[in-house]
């Protein structure tokens, strides 16, 4: 098992917000989490696929013309 196991503060982090909203996403199941009795962890690749499947790529514009001829 080579997928590292991250403190809840420490996939926070990762992710560039607050233990709240890492806490949230695991109490709606919207991210994998190991339960270690009353401790959580989030494994590393459980942070990566999170990313990945919210990633937005940019939609590039077709442009038909310069402009209108007057």
């Amino acid at each position: 098992m080579d997928d590292c196991l991250l403190t809840v503060a420490e996939a926070g982090d990762i992710l560039g917000t607050g233990e709240r909203f890492v806490r949230r996403l695991i109490a709606e199941r919207r991210i994998r989490y190991v339960k270690l009795g009353r401790p959580v962890r989030v494994p590393e690749s459980a942070i990566a696929e999170y990313v990945e499947a919210r990633t937005v790529e940019p939609v590039r514009r077709v442009r038909t013309g310069y402009g209108r001829a007057a």
